[in-house]
């Protein structure tokens, strides 16, 4: 996994403060190897393979790469969320539409009202079967590491709002 941190301004008593956190951690693969992924995905659900943030304490925007085996409205990546680590719901972004053809994908949201420093996790929620088990745990600050997670961690999030209300395609 490679880590790429980068600070663009001033870090002071609060914190980073313009600063870029991107973590990478989905390799080039090979068609065997994108098949024992696609097959990995499906027992998994979806995965956080990347997160990029910019922003200020208290005000960052975070880009999520989400790798799920999405068939359709029956099945996608319904949302990716960002969750404390004693369980508080922190932004949840909600996916509107199945990304059968395009795999992995980003989408971008925020505001996310975190510190700098702030331990968090970063995961995904699939429709049909809920929290994939790979997560991307860490801080802005010091950045982000791929970890696998009990999908069962946090359950009360899961009805928490907001909640997608349907799917377009």
């Amino acid at each position: 996994m490679e880590n790429l941190i980068k600070c663009i301004g001033v870090i002071g008593l609060a914190g980073a403060v313009g600063c870029q956190t991107t973590v990478s951690s989905a390799p080039d693969l090979q068609p065997s190897e994108s098949d024992a992924l696609a097959r990995d995905l499906d027992a998994a659900g979806a995965a956080v393979r990347a997160v990029s943030v910019t922003g200020e304490p208290g005000d960052y925007s975070f880009a999520v790469t989400v790798a799920s085996p999405d068939t359709g409205c029956d099945r996608y990546a319904d949302w990716w969320e960002v969750v404390s680590d004693d369980g508080q719901l922190l932004y949840r972004r909600i996916l509107l539409h199945s990304h059968v053809d395009e795999q992995p994908f980003t989408r971008s949201g925020g505001p996310v009202p975190v510190q700098a420093n702030e331990t968090i996790l970063v995961r995904a929620h699939m429709n049909d079967r809920g929290y994939g088990t790979q997560v991307l745990q860490g801080s802005i600050q010091d950045g982000f590491e791929s970890v696998i997670l009990d999908p069962a961690l946090f359950p009360e999030v899961a009805t928490q709002p907001p909640l997608p209300q349907d799917c377009n395609f």
